[in-house]
């Protein structure tokens, strides 16, 4: 498939917007599934998992691949939970363009704001699809407001409903200047395209001319047709709206209801029209590791092969499953690749194209093409596969920290490796969970980003694994940092097997502005501590940061500076100015003020009007700032920031005091020194 006709994008969206609904309708069309799967009755393609049917939730991101209109489209399906914000990130970090779905009713909501955002950090191209508009309370010009205004985009309405809620039967189509309708009974595979009616001319006119407003301020073409009362062409229309999604300046929006099979052709058409292909967008940027320099990596299947492990995923009888982005070269069953991360060459046994948990053997991937490779036994989330002539390393992600975490033991001791064993694999599958042996206590603790997050993660251990274990009581997970500066000499004397190991050093540490994480750095030149030792002082460093101060948590936001070192050749060891790094930094920190750091957690409420008071009353006893109020679709929506540690339980106190008609999402939003409410 030639460059220009592939489109690697993502389904993102908040939780029950009708995102996996969507996802199943464009298999559906597409010829690439023979039925539609329901959300509602754990039949969804793309939500394969157990866990997915059972809860109706997307879990994992789930990758596909089907055809429209001579053109192939890579589909990646991700949740919309805020658990699980770290499969939508690295699935952002390799698509070309994305289609977010907004609920007619609920429209920006919390996790909207967070997944738009991530696109924002990557530069995605994006269109709107305002899904759900036959459901009571649909207002498709209030969502209109909502991106402008919440997202701070620039919308470009492509479409229009005909009528809202009960009522809604079709689309206007203001390219074409025409009005839609489905045939319900058929799932929607066949439509009718016909003149609009009188009834609606006068909102598609209107509306039609915001459209050619829009792209007449970018285009003197389409202004000189407009100010001479020409028609403006449809494929200028498409064309201009296309170079604008690309450069990310506007955003098609369109609207539909896919439960009830309608709108979703133009949606794939969109896609089609206005996203952009892998060879339309910038050279990629990567480091040359061997010129240590920065680089551009043209799109192209002719050149070095350059791809980047986005994802892996063990299976219990191929092994680990590296998802893999391809951005130039090709690779092929059967070869060997370079690891650039690992600097080692891996073997590639063969070559896939999923669908959600079914696969398609191939025999080689080039640019553009989003795959999966078995064989890699080395390979992580974040490495560069490449070539040993070419050693590029792509920028790696960035997740967020883990902030909660529960004791989690086996039943029976026997099973203790084993369920180690398991924590080790479902660390490598995902970024933002974490296992530890407690030093103290020999427990053994995992961390994740909420408590659904954790709860799925041990019903994997259980059903998947067979691993029978119980979880103590969620604890939060702090961290520590200072909140002055000291400066620190340390001196290091041992002996070891007779040798003397001798070390002196003086460390300066300092406060840094929350968030900066923790940073170290030389003033000693080279000719007064030679490189290895300054790299054993760096290896000490930051070795401790992960071990506390006083309380044994990470550290987080401290600079540490190495100012002066006293080295002896006969007796300076590398053992020595490491042991003597560790030491050094815990003495300085504890002479410049530590400070406990909790987690304050962003909380988004929404609830019936008639509850708002208690709510807001509940959430302030619980330590709660409450930064805002809106009202949409007689819910209120309710923003505070509240201490993680005060949140356990709140699903349960929100459920009775809304009768059940409260909803929240929590994400991280910083930490902060400890309170003592």
């Amino acid at each position: 498939m030639k460059l220009r006709k592939i489109r690697n994008i993502g389904i993102m969206a908040h939780i029950d917007a009708g995102k996996t609904t969507t996802t199943e309708r464009i298999l559906f069309y597409t010829g690439k599934s023979h039925r539609i799967g329901e959300v509602d009755n754990g039949e969804a393609t793309m939500d394969w998992m157990t866990q997915e049917q059972n809860r109706g939730i997307t879990i994992t991101s789930a990758a596909t691949t089907c055809f429209w209109h001579d053109h192939q489209i890579n589909i990646i399906d991700t949740p919309g939970h805020v658990d699980f914000t770290a499969e939508v990130e690295r699935s952002l970090r390799v698509l070309d363009g994305a289609v977010a779905v907004f609920c007619a009713v609920g429209g920006v909501e919390p996790q909207s704001e967070t997944v738009w955002h991530q696109a924002d950090t990557y530069h995605v191209p994006r269109i709107a699809y305002v899904n759900k508009m036959d459901r009571t309370g649909a207002d498709f010009f209030a969502v209109i407001d909502e991106i402008r205004d919440k997202l701070h985009a620039a919308p470009a309405v492509t479409h229009l409903p005909i009528g809202r809620e009960n009522a809604f039967t079709g689309v206007l189509d203001l390219v074409n200047m025409r009005e839609m309708h489905w045939d319900v009974e058929n799932y929607g595979t066949k439509f009718v395209a016909e003149e609009i009616k009188p009834e609606y001319r006068e909102l598609a006119d209107t509306w039609r001319e915001r459209l050619i407003d829009q792209l007449g301020a970018v285009s003197d073409e389409i202004t000189e047709l407009y100010l001479e009362g020409s028609e403006v062409p449809t494929d200028l229309i498409n064309r201009t709206l296309r170079a604008e999604t690309v450069e990310r300046r506007l955003v098609p929006v369109l609207c539909g209801a896919s439960l009830r099979n309608i709108g979703v052709q133009p949606l794939l058409d969109a896609v089609i029209n206005y996203l952009p292909a892998p060879e339309e967008l910038p050279p990629i940027v990567a480091h040359h590791a061997r010129k240590d320099k920065d680089v551009e990596i043209a799109r192209s299947s002719e050149g070095q092969p350059v791809g980047f492990v986005f994802k892996i995923q063990s299976e219990r009888e191929a092994g680990d499953l590296s998802f893999i982005r391809m951005y130039s070269g090709r690779l092929k069953a059967g070869t060997a690749v370079y690891n650039v991360d690992k600097r080692k060459r891996e073997r590639i046994h063969r070559l896939m194209r999923m669908h959600a948990n079914r696969s398609e053997q191939v025999d080689a991937v080039e640019a553009g093409d989003i795959a999966v490779a078995v064989g890699f036994k080395l390979a992580q989330t974040g490495d560069t596969i490449g070539s040993e002539g070419c050693p590029v390393i792509l920028e790696r992600m960035h997740f967020p920290v883990p902030v909660i975490s529960v004791a989690i033991e086996p039943q029976t001791l026997s099973q203790r490796d084993r369920l180690k064993e398991v924590l080790t694999i479902l660390a490598k599958e995902d970024p933002t969970f974490f296992s530890r042996e407690d030093e103290d206590t020999g427990e053994l603790i995992i961390s994740g980003m909420g408590e659904l997050h954790l709860e799925v993660l041990v019903t994997r251990i259980i059903e998947d694994f067979n691993v029978q274990a119980k979880v103590g009581q969620p604890q939060v997970t702090y961290r520590e940092s200072i909140a002055g500066t000291a400066t620190h000499v340390e001196k290091f004397h041992r002996i070891l097997a007779g040798k003397e190991n001798n070390a002196e050093i003086t460390l300066r540490v300092e406060s840094l502005q929350r968030g900066s994480g923790n940073r170290f750095s030389s003033e000693v030149s080279r000719a007064v501590l030679p490189e290895e030792f300054q790299q054993a002082v760096a290896r000490g460093v930051e070795g401790a940061f992960g071990s506390g101060i006083s309380f044994g948590y990470p550290t987080i936001d401290i600079g540490v500076t190495l100012v002066d070192a006293v080295y002896n050749p006969n007796t300076g060891t590398g053992f020595a100015f490491e042991a003597a790094a560790a030491l050094g930094f815990d003495n300085a920190c504890k002479h410049a003020d530590p400070v406990l750091l909790e987690p304050i957690m962003r909380v988004d409420v929404m609830c019936p009007k008639e509850y708002m008071g208690d709510v807001i009353n509940a959430l302030t006893m619980r330590s709660g700032l409450v930064q805002g109020v809106e009202s949409r679709a007689m819910r209120e929506h309710i923003r505070a920031e509240i201490p993680l540690r005060n949140m356990f339980g709140y699903s349960t106190s929100l459920r009775s005091m809304t009768q059940g008609r409260g909803t929240y999402a929590m994400e991280f939003a910083h930490f902060a020194r400890k309170g003592n409410t």
